[in-house]
């Protein structure tokens, strides 16, 4: 797929942004004029941003933003290696559960529904952003998280 000419323009306004406001992106992009990304060739052979990256940039060198503006962090569970902490500004958490929102919507969920949230709570996004949209929604959010079988049916 090609991106159109909004596209490429909103993708190199945002990488511009970012690499003005963020140390790792700023790095990231050393040496590259962003004003140059004139066309789909010219945007593939932009740096790419790996899994490895985002492990060196623990705990908050992926933020954009002053610190005092990030208001929530999720984080991967560090399985693998070291975690990836992602900082959230209050216009991403509010603009998260607007995309739950919108993906309850277009499931036929209404806010006459009941919604068993059983994702887990905590650094992972999952758990808060789906009772997040389903609040906004309007639906009634049962946020048991994952296992305890008994107490899931009880529930329902």
């Amino acid at each position: 797929m090609r991106m159109n000419d909004y596209q490429r323009e909103s993708i190199v306004r945002l990488l511009s942004t970012i690499k003005q406001r963020s140390p790792f992106y700023a790095r990231k992009f050393e040496g590259i004029d962003l004003s140059q990304v004139t066309d789909q060739d010219s945007f593939e052979k932009l740096p790419f941003t790996d899994k490895g990256d985002l492990r060196e940039a623990y705990p908050l060198g992926l933020a954009a933003v002053p610190e005092d503006s990030i208001v929530r962090i999720h984080s991967s569970s560090g399985t693998t290696g070291t975690p990836v902490v992602i900082p959230y500004t209050r216009k991403d958490v509010e603009d998260w559960a607007v995309m739950f929102e919108r993906c309850y919507r277009m499931a036929g969920v209404t806010e006459k529904d009941r919604i068993q949230i059983t994702p887990g709570y905590g650094l992972w996004t999952a758990g808060i952003g789906f009772q997040a949209g389903c609040e906004r929604l309007g639906a009634m959010a049962v946020p048991t998280g994952p296992g305890n079988t008994e107490k899931q049916l009880q529930m329902m």
